[in-house]
């Protein structure tokens, strides 16, 4: 029987893929041509009426985007939202005139509250939130722009600090002298009124100031920080530091000539810098009782001092026999207390190298392997049980010494051998390659360092200022590993690096050891300088990480007053963050303009820049 033959199955042309491809496209094109006829200029006309809402069709990022291409981040909804009232969106008002040099933290009438005992009061105490300066603080009458450097280190507008009482009290000393509308600075101090190049020369016999080794240096009790200007000369960068007194406003002073400086006591907490931070410690008559309290002030300049650190004293007691009668004093007390100063550096484990003229200068051993054998003699003083040297911010001074780091050679040097300068500055420090920083390793140290090479000169691509010697005080609000002011290096600026206290990783140990200088602080209060003393100010992430800490408002107005008037403000954020900070900044007649920062127009983080230069 034969098989009946059936027809072959009619194929599904839908179910073979490109056929199915074909429909599809067929479909979407009806769909499109039968939308534009119902209106047919819609797209066009929204393209041409808003050309900035189209990204170009090459859509590769340019190493430096256009600084001028100012970005527009308002929204632009078809209903419009609500208008701020005129009272919440108005200028910021000025403050009173007699606010014109205000310190919130260092105000003299809220000193009078506190106990004078080691000279409490004069310490940091800063006014509650609920009492914080919401006014801008006024620029004194008459006031003009700085020198520009180096012609600062010598000269300044008297109407910028119009202080009289220092050149009348320390006329004899050479501080600084007023004549007609200015403020002369000849190089004068209390224990070098011939001159501060004679006095450093008499130091430079004995400590190698011109070797590279010595970088930065704590001058303690600083006047107008001549002598941290003649230190300049030997590419050593000095922390000048006194407090708010009598003297009135020398820390003002030393700031309005171009030099690191900043309010600061030996009181009742720590000084606010890491452990081994300076190369050098000095105290010219600074008036410092080093041998009371324990010992504990000595102490503190023993911790903040690095391996091998010299400290350099004059004024009483050191060269008691020739000076007693000037300073009216009896012999016989000042010699006690020479004795006393000369034991207690012993007990640190100091060695005494020279003692010539006005000076005597101390050197701190380079490990504490003998030291631990010594102590272990002595009932006095101990080895502190802290477990964090680095601490530096509110933390209360112990009559102890701090350990240094742990080693098992004598020749070794505790930490780690830094490199010379210039050298220090690009090369991976110690508390790096020894792993002692979370999250700092050599290669994100290299890395971070060519970030913001990249970084500053696009910053000098839009700030004209910035490479043309306009600027000589910086600050950088949030320093990480110091890449800002490495970069920045090569000009005629220096740096305050400020590393906040609460950060996720404590880096300025490592700023210190890369040759630059800096403090701990907390944004949420007031700096320890005057108003008006700094050029420009850098601010990386600062108010993302206050958000919820504090008012942004108090920060913004903290920045106004250190800025001088024709200062510059850079502050890269969030965008949310970065449009709520301009509304701000333009309340308080601040020029400026949001633009992309180097990761181009997609990338959230935006860049605010503030240019008052020709205000």
């Amino acid at each position: 029987m034969a098989t009946q033959q059936h027809p072959p199955p009619t194929p599904n042309l839908l179910r073979r893929p490109l056929i199915k491809v074909f429909f599809v496209a067929i479909v979407f094109c009806a769909c499109y041509f039968l939308g534009s006829y119902s209106n047919p200029s819609s797209t066009l006309s929204t393209i041409q009426a808003h050309p900035q809402h189209c990204f170009p069709s090459n859509a590769s990022t340019p190493k430096h985007p256009s600084p001028s291409l100012v970005l527009d981040f308002e929204a632009h909804h078809i209903l419009p939202l609500p208008q701020e009232s005129s009272q919440s969106g108005g200028f910021f008002e000025l403050c009173p005139s007699n606010f014109t040099h205000y310190c919130p933290c260092q105000d003299p009438s809220r000193a009078k509250e506190f106990n004078v005992t080691k000279f409490f009061h004069r310490e940091r105490h800063c006014p509650g939130s609920h009492q914080a300066l919401r006014c801008l603080v006024p620029r004194p009458k008459g006031y003009r722009r700085p020198f520009p450097w180096p012609k600062s280190r010598d000269y300044a507008w008297f109407n910028n600090v119009p202080f009289p009482k220092l050149s009348v009290y320390k006329k004899s000393q050479n501080w600084v002298r007023v004549e007609g509308d200015r403020l002369v600075f000849p190089g004068g101090g209390t224990s070098f009124p011939k001159g501060v190049k004679d006095y450093v020369d008499e130091i430079r016999r004995v400590v190698p100031l011109k070797s590279g080794n010595i970088r930065t240096a704590l001058d303690v009790g600083c006047g107008v920080a001549s002598f941290g200007a003649s230190l300049m000369d030997y590419n050593i960068l000095t922390m000048s530091i006194a407090p708010m007194d009598i003297h009135e406003a020398q820390v003002q002073f030393a700031l309005e000539r171009g030099l690191p400086a900043m309010l600061g006591i030996l009181s009742t907490y720590r000084l606010p810098y890491p452990s081994r931070s300076f190369d050098m410690a000095h105290c010219s008559r600074c008036l410092v009782p080093w041998t009371a309290y324990d010992g504990v002030y000595l102490m503190e300049i023993d911790r903040v001092l690095r391996p091998g650190g010299y400290w350099v004293v004059s004024g009483p007691p050191i060269s008691w026999k020739s000076s007693y009668k000037g300073w009216e004093r009896k012999a016989q007390d000042l010699e006690k207390e020479q004795i006393s100063l000369e034991d207690l550096a012993r007990r640190l484990c100091w060695k005494k190298i020279a003692e010539r003229g006005p000076i005597a200068v101390w050197r701190k051993p380079t490990n504490h392997i003998h030291c631990i054998q010594k102590l272990k003699a002595w009932k006095s003083p101990h080895f502190c049980a802290e477990t964090d040297p680095d601490a530096g911010w509110y933390k209360e001074m112990d009559p102890c010494i701090t350990p240094l780091p742990k080693v098992t050679d004598i020749r070794s040097i505790s930490g780690g051998a830094l490199e010379r300068w210039p050298k220090m500055l690009n090369t991976a420090p110690p508390r790096i390659r020894n792993g002692v920083t979370r999250g700092a390793t050599v290669n994100t140290f290299n890395k971070d360092n060519q970030i913001w090479i990249k970084r500053v000169s696009y910053y000098g691509s839009v700030l004209k200022s910035l490479g043309a010697g306009k600027y000589r005080n910086i600050m950088d609000m949030n320093a990480g590993l110091g890449g800002f002011a490495a970069a920045i290096s090569k000009q005629q600026v220096w740096v305050m690096n400020v590393v906040p206290f609460d950060a996720q990783n404590n880096t300025l140990g490592i700023v210190y050891e890369r040759g630059l200088i800096g403090t701990y602080m907390n944004w949420c209060e007031a700096f320890s300088t005057y108003p008006r003393t700094y050029d420009l100010i850098h601010a990386h992430g600062v108010f993302s990480m206050y958000m919820g800490k504090c008012d942004i408002l108090d920060i913004l107005f903290e920045m106004y007053r250190i800025l001088r008037p024709e200062g510059a403000a850079i502050i890269r954020d969030h965008i949310d963050i970065i449009v709520k900070v301009k509304g701000i900044t333009d309340r308080m007649r601040w020029k400026s303009k949001i633009l992309h920062s180097e990761y181009g127009p997609f990338h959230p983080e935006k860049i605010l820049f503030v240019d008052n230069s020709e205000a």
